[in-house]
């Protein structure tokens, strides 16, 4: 299992690199996708739980994994805690974490979820916390939409969608 992480890390940090930042354009979004001004996703209501700024990277043919990023903002006065989720793009999504061990980058699923402490707000990035999209069927394509249904101990089932930005995109910002 450790030399499949290994494998998928080095999938993500190569896919990563392994284009130059575009210019991108939202036309291929499904419609009914809400967007704020700026290019931003609106926001997505779950019981006390914000979810926002939703995005995915572009993957190269043949890639098997897909990071999912996400925002989640804890208005309760009670922790939440992130189980899982799924999407039909790939057999499972799971939540993972990466971080340095010394000099080497390693990454883990977080088997118990993640919490999401009360009055808090936890950010799921690139190089950090994130949603592991495995066993993809097809590639992600840049300006694509990509449907995902998270799961909370609490908030339930959160259906939302993930922009699938740049495939070294840090964020959906313009």
């Amino acid at each position: 299992m450790k030399t499949l992480s290994t494998i998928a890390a080095a999938l993500l940090v190569s896919a990563s690199f392994a284009l130059t930042a575009a210019a991108h354009d939202h036309s291929a979004m499904q419609a009914g996708t809400e967007m704020t001004d700026g290019g931003a996703m609106e926001p997505v209501k779950a019981g006390d739980l914000t979810l926002s700024d939703a995005f995915t990277r572009a993957t190269l043919p043949g890639a098997k994994v897909g990071g999912g990023y996400v925002t989640i903002a804890n208005g309760s006065k009670e922790a939440d805690r992130l189980i899982g989720g799924s999407t039909p793009v790939a057999e499972r999504v799971e939540v993972h974490e990466m971080k340095m061990d010394g000099s080497v980058m390693k990454m883990r699923q977080l088997k118990e979820g993640l919490e999401i402490p009360a009055g808090e707000t936890v950010k799921l990035a690139p190089g950090g916390l994130h949603l592991m999209m495995m066993g993809l069927k097809s590639p992600l394509k840049e300006g694509d939409m990509v449907p995902v249904t998270l799961e909370f101990a609490k908030a339930g089932k959160v259906d939302l969608q993930l922009m699938v930005g740049a495939a070294n995109a840090t964020d959906m910002g313009h």
